[in-house]
Formats: structure tokens, sequence, C-alpha cells
């Protein structure tokens, strides 16, 4: 067997793991590189390897930075079966005609600025690129649920509580007579997270582990609600608005759960105006209502009692760009949520340019902002940013609760890493150099590799 390192290797995003069994090349991932402009030509770049020779896809979960690129390796030539959970197949085709909207509509504003001589300019893939990519989705996996690929390669998915239908894939090989194991993490999700079930990794020989938060531990999810409670109410009371960069996969629909609950508490006003403006976490919150068999105890008895996961008085989803245009009026008083969650692009660069200077706003981050993004920017204390070629100052309280990201502490990878193995050796992928090497230090009785992009490994 072969391991091969094509993205999120040392770093956080672009995930893409390329392992050769059993006669057979299998895919772990195709994600996009995200943080900045600078990043673009790193996705149009060569994959590394031949898109045409692929024999599958295993697909860990929707998040763009381990899907974005899929309409791009179809483009590229693949030709094989993309497998993955229910769950993530309809979110995935959410994703990925997203960021081919977006590539076309970036293309044709370039196309705009540039002299009329000269090369058109391309987009890095169209919504029928997207299409293609879909169409290419074949079987559904089951948690759990063993599927053959060849009579010597078999994988599974396993719950990684991460995102709806996120998973672990294990990947099960004979080769001359001795049967070999790997497990790729995908993205962990924290422990305790509402809606999702927690992960469960199945025990593995040879483990390749995300490590983005390896260096630290997030607060407690109640510690975090509440604050994200104390902040809405604090900015309402004093007239402004707060604003909330959100990933519209899981973060949105986590924070409305919470949202909700502390509405139906009476912890906040039973009419809070809160939008979600985002396309694409309505079209997700579709999804989540379609696949109660990721949901975990609690959010099961909720739907059981004819509950509504998000759903409350005050809400307003936002799908239009004119009724997007119209909450740039209201100058206080509500929640305004919206994607992207680094601010890299979407519509909250629009509610940041007129929130951002006013200093009874809130703008909350929920969620990872890479190095490069505005997100983090603000996050690391710019007095301002630019955002459409204009200089925004930054007057509005800055908060960061970490403790709502997707992704397990430093703890709780440990306890993850334990209950996987990985007794003949770990390998540690997405994650920054400081993290993964934090991570590293604290696995001393297992081998552990942190390979290089365009590493390879013989397993």
């Amino acid at each position: 067997m072969q391991l091969s390192f094509h993205g999120a290797d040392q770093d956080v995003t672009g995930s893409c793991h390329l392992l050769e069994c059993g006669g057979k090349r299998l895919l772990v991932d195709c994600g996009m590189f995200q943080g900045g402009r600078e990043l673009e030509e790193e996705n149009a770049a060569p994959l590394g390897f031949d898109a045409a020779a692929l024999d599958y896809v295993l697909l860990t979960h929707a998040h763009l930075d381990h899907c974005g690129r899929l309409p791009l390796l179809v483009k590229r030539g693949f030709r094989g079966e993309i497998i993955s959970t229910a769950a993530t197949a309809e979110l995935a085709s959410i994703v990925m005609q997203d960021a081919a909207h977006m590539a076309e509509d970036d293309a044709a504003a370039s196309a705009r600025q540039r002299p009329r001589k000269g090369a058109a300019v391309q987009p890095l893939y169209t919504r029928a690129d997207a299409s293609a990519a879909a169409q290419r989705f074949g079987r559904r996996a089951g948690y759990g649920e063993k599927l053959a690929l060849t009579p010597d390669i078999s994988v599974s998915f396993h719950e990684a509580g991460h995102i709806l239908g996120s998973a672990s894939v294990l990947v099960e090989v004979n080769e001359q007579g001795q049967r070999s194991t790997v497990l790729f993490s995908g993205d962990i999700g924290g422990s305790g997270r509402p809606i999702l079930r927690d992960a469960a990794p199945p025990r593995a020989d040879i483990v390749l582990m995300e490590t983005t938060y390896g260096d630290r531990n997030h607060r407690s999810p109640a510690d975090s609600v509440a604050e994200l409670i104390s902040v809405v109410s604090q900015t309402v009371a004093r007239g402004g608005n707060v604003v909330i960069p959100s990933f519209a996969l899981e973060r949105s629909q986590e924070i409305l759960y919470c949202l909700r609950a502390a509405v139906a508490s009476g912890a906040l006003p039973p009419q809070l105006p809160v939008y979600v403006d985002s396309p694409m976490a309505i079209s997700a919150i579709e999804v989540y209502r379609r696949h109660p068999e990721c949901y975990d105890a609690e959010a099961a008895a909720l739907i059981g009692g004819g509950g509504d996961l998000f759903g409350f008085a005050g809400l307003r989803l936002v799908r239009d760009t004119s009724d997007s245009m119209a909450l740039n009026r209201i100058s206080g008083g509500a929640v305004i949520m919206a994607g992207s969650g680094m601010c890299t692009g979407g519509r909250v660069r629009h509610h940041l340019v007129h929130n951002l200077p006013r200093e009874n706003a809130s703008i909350v981050f929920v969620g990872y902002a890479a190095q490069g993004t505005p997100a983090r920017r603000i996050i690391d204390g710019a007095r301002s940013i630019t955002l459409f070629g204009e200089d925004v100052p930054v007057r509005a309280q800055v908060h960061t609760i970490n403790g709502f990201s997707a992704h397990a502490d430093q703890s709780e990878l440990l306890q993850w890493h334990a209950r996987a193995g990985g007794a003949r050796r770990t390998i540690l992928v997405h994650g920054e150099q400081g993290a993964m090497q934090a991570f590293a230090a604290l696995l001393k009785d297992v081998p552990v590799s942190m390979p290089a992009p365009g590493a390879q490994l013989q397993l």
C-alpha cells in the first residue's frame, strides 16, 4: 500500500489523500484550498495525480475544503464512483453548485475589469461541472455498513460527529494474505454537540487524523452557549446588531438550534428578529430535516414530540438578493447570520461593511478562521480591513466563541485516537504546523508522521 498527500498536509484546507492498494486507486476527499486570493492558483494547479486513473473517491463530508475540487476532478477526467453517506451526497451537491456559481461570478467580474485585449478569465469550474460531479455519486453508505469495492478491498463509514453525514472512513485491504486497515478520520467533531451523535471510530492499524485544534482545548459547550446568549442580549439592549459570520453547514444550524432553545426558555425575547442570510444554509436546513437518521437522542426526541429543530417566531430565512440588501437598512436590534464563516466571500461582507464601524454592534465569530482571511485579521485586532476595495474601520465589539467549533479540541482528539488505536502508525494532517507538533508530542508510544505536501509513504 502507498499513501500520497495532496492537500491539508501541514496546513488546514484542501484535504486530499490518495491510497493505492490492491491494484486500485482510492482518493479520500478532494477539497478546495481556502484562505486568500493567492490560493486560487493552488486550486487550479495540477492535482498531483492522474484524475482519469482513479477508481473511487471516498468523501468524508461536504465542507468545501473536503469536496470543493470534485468538479475539477471530474473536469480533468475522473469517471469512477464517489461514495459517501446519503446526507453528505445531498449537502455536497449544494456546496459544489454554490462554489461553481461563485467561481463563474468572480470570473465574469474579473473579465469586466480587464482590458478588452487579453485572455478571457476562466472560472475554476462551472455549474455544469458541478452537476457532472454530483452524477458521479454512487452508493450511499450507512454508518457501520461494510461496502465491498473488490474481493480484497472493503470500506466502511463511521460516525465523525462533525456535520450532518460526516464520517471517518475505514479501508480494509487483503494483500498477499495479510489484512491491513487504514482509518481516515476526516474532520472529527467534539463530544456533546447539538443535533448529531458523537464520533465513534473503529480500531485500525494505521490512523490518518486531523489536528486542527491539536494544541488547545475549547470552552465547554454550555459556557459557549451562555456567552452567545449574553452577547446577543447586551447588544440588542444597547441598540446594535449582532453579525455572525457562519459556515452554512453545521455551524448555522447549531447556532439556530441554540437560539431556538434560548427563545423557548425565555432567555431571549420571543420575537427577537433573527435573519439567516444564506441560501446555502437554508438549503442545508432542509437537508437536515430529511435525515433524522443522523440525529442524537435529544434531537430525535424533539422531533418525535412534534417540535422543530430550528424554527421560532422571529426567524426569517433570506434567499433573495434584494431582501439581503434590505437588511443593511436595519440599524440595530437584530441577529444576522451570513456566510462565509471566514469572511472570504458571500453576503456577510456587506453586513460587515455596514456594522463594523458601529460601536454598538457586535461581530461574533463561532468557528475556525485560517491565516490570511478577513475573519482572522478582525479576530487578531485589526483596526480596519479592506472590503470591496474600501477601508472599513473596526469599531464594533468583536467576540470569538470557540466552544462552537465543529472540530474536536486537543483532549477530544486524544480520546478519539485512543479509541481508534493506531498502534502501528499515526499520520497527522489537517492542522497548522504548531498545532500538529503540539499534538504529536502527546503521542509518546506511537510512531507519528507529519508528511509534507506531495510526500509518499509506503504502508
